[in-house]
């Protein structure tokens, strides 16, 4: 069975139903589309819900309108760079939906980047304009002054639907929030873009592993991803979810996930309820038994916290991505809610999806088949390879390599470069490791950097971690590779260990060690496990591995355990 046979196309159904081999031709159209759409069609549906104030379409793009006139007038034009650095508010995403109607790129940034961090992504995209609450004004205008930013548009910390600046008279190229929408027309400016060619998005990515990198996603990168994925895959049903349906955006904006989750909601005229903050278990919990919505986008550290929280039966999809989702966790939710947990596959470099798990999706038809705990299978028009990372060739189905990506969705290029980050045949390799079944589903099953040599033996860091959750103490867990002081060149598997609330003091290391030894070979069993009140997480909610092993040398190399 040959890669280029497509097996996954096999398995393009949705419990009974069919699903579409292709999706092609795809509409050359902005990706602000999505939302002048939904304005016609839905004028009247609610946008957006946060914090107890609602914005239905028509309204979301009077003001999308009236921001991108504003920023016209500020200067901003065709292929300039808008940084976006809020927290999950109604402001981000009328400030996208914006950026985007003036010709401008969007560059999302984390407000818990550093001053360096921040620094870094405005000087290296050659922002002009940013976005920003008005706590964080002393740091972005640290930035200004060392960067292209001409412009800071500010918003009221507590919203600018309801909260003043404290601030009386601005500082020099500051501009309040409101004020632009109160001073404008809702008449965006005329650009005529290259969809193929023309930015939508810069987004930095790999901040945890290494020097972010610039992403560049087309427009065209992004439209396409939002047909090929959900709409696509929830066709059968679409007649009763377009218009009608809500979404619960429990992750970050700014990140790629949540960011496209957002278009994608106005693409199908949904109402997004925002969660105020991605690491509010209870407030998420809360909303979650409040409004009963249709989909909620998680990562697995939410649904670790959510396994805890008690959330009840309902009739709610659980969609998890951007990190590896262990068993007993996904497990554990489906026990609560009643309804699998649905997974996906993807990078920011894929705008974000490749991959989709219809069996997890197929439980709202009625009649779903044996679940497969994958993350799915390539969505439309995508191809798909595992190949041995050192030569590069194929390897069989159900063997392990290098997981490769090509399709409409796959980005531009690394900024500034175009095509860089892509071999010569335009595939994106995505750094992990992982395999595919007969179906033509695909399996995750490490980061390459995160793999483990134990003498020469590779164990996939994540293999570990299923078997540290078996323990029904555990609430989040990580195995990482520490080099072993007596063995030059190989490592020792260590366990960080956050116990579940009522455990700590009442399970030790030795605990955990027995219920690895009953699921692990000998040379994987973690030779250390310390248990922690707190592990790090990205500012993606990600567990940081790279983080608490670069903790744990350096504690080692202070010692004298191992040398410099």
């Amino acid at each position: 069975m040959n890669y280029s046979d497509k097996p996954w196309l096999k398995s393009y159904k949705l419990g009974p139903y069919k699903l579409k081999e292709t999706q092609e031709p795809y509409p050359k159209a902005p990706v602000f589309k999505a939302l002048d759409d939904a304005a016609v069609n839905h004028p009247t549906k609610t946008a957006i819900q946060f914090k107890g104030i609602s914005l239905n379409y028509r309204d979301l793009k009077i003001q999308a309108d009236t921001l991108s006139a504003a920023l016209a007038n500020l200067g901003v034009k065709r292929g300039d760079k808008v940084c976006i650095f809020l927290p999950n508010c109604t402001e981000f995403i009328i400030s996208d939906w914006a950026a985007l109607k003036a010709g401008a790129a969007v560059v999302p940034t984390s407000t818990m980047r550093t001053d360096e961090g921040l620094l870094y992504e405005v000087e290296s995209s050659k922002s002009r304009a940013i976005i920003c609450n008005e706590h964080d004004l002393e740091r972005v205008i640290a930035a200004r002054e060392k960067s292209d930013i001409e412009h800071i548009i500010l918003t009221p910390d507590d919203g600018y639907e309801r909260g003043q600046l404290r601030a009386k008279d601005l500082p020099k190229r500051v501009h309040g929030f409101r004020m632009l929408l109160s001073t404008y027309d809702a008449k965006p400016p005329e650009v005529e873009l290259d969809v193929e060619e023309d930015l939508c998005e810069l987004a930095f990515t790999g901040g945890a592993t290494g020097v972010p990198k610039g992403v560049m996603l087309t427009h065209f990168n992004r439209y396409s991803n939002l047909i090929q994925g959900l709409p696509w895959l929830l066709s059968p049903f679409s007649s009763s979810v377009v218009g009608k349906a809500s979404i619960y955006i429990t992750v970050p904006l700014f990140h790629a996930f949540g960011h496209s989750m957002a278009q994608l909601a106005a693409f199908w005229g949904l109402r997004v309820i925002l969660a105020p903050d991605p690491r509010d278990n209870e407030d998420i919990v809360k909303t979650m038994r409040e409004y009963r919505p249709f989909l909620v986008p998680t990562v697995p550290t939410q649904l670790m916290r959510m396994a805890q929280g008690k959330v009840g039966r309902m009739s709610v999809l659980c969609m998890s991505a951007a990190a590896h989702l262990p068993i007993e966790i996904r497990e554990a939710i489906k026990k609560e809610i009643g309804n699998p947990v649905a997974e996906g596959y993807g990078l920011t470099e894929t705008a974000p999806i490749a991959h989709i798990n219809p069996s997890a999706f197929s439980k709202i038809t009625g009649f779903m088949a044996q679940e497969k705990y994958s993350l799915g299978v390539p969505v439309p028009d995508t191809e798909c390879r595992v190949v041995n990372p050192e030569t590069g060739e194929d390897v069989p189905a159900g063997e392990n390599g290098e997981v490769i990506v090509r399709g409409p969705q796959v980005m531009k290029g690394y900024w500034p470069e175009p095509g860089s980050g892509l071999d010569e045949g335009g595939w994106l390799h995505s750094g992990d490791i992982g395999s595919m079944d007969e179906d033509g589903y695909f399996y995750i099953h490490d980061r390459v950097k995160d793999m483990i040599n134990i003498s020469g033996m590779k164990v996939y860091s994540t293999t570990v971690d299923e078997a540290l959750f078996k323990h029904p103490a555990v609430l989040m867990a990580v195995a990482i590779g520490i080099p072993d002081p007596s063995k030059p060149g190989s490592e020792r598997v260590m366990a960080l260990v956050r116990l579940k609330d009522g455990y700590r003091g009442k399970v030790t290391e030795e605990d955990i060690v027995v219920t690895c030894r009953a699921h692990l070979p000998p040379y994987a069993i973690p030779k250390i496990v310390e248990f922690r009140e707190d592990l790090p997480l990205t500012v993606t909610e990600k567990l940081w591995k790279k983080e608490m092993r670069d903790e744990v040398i350096a504690k080692m190399k202070a010692k004298g355990e191992i040398k410099e």
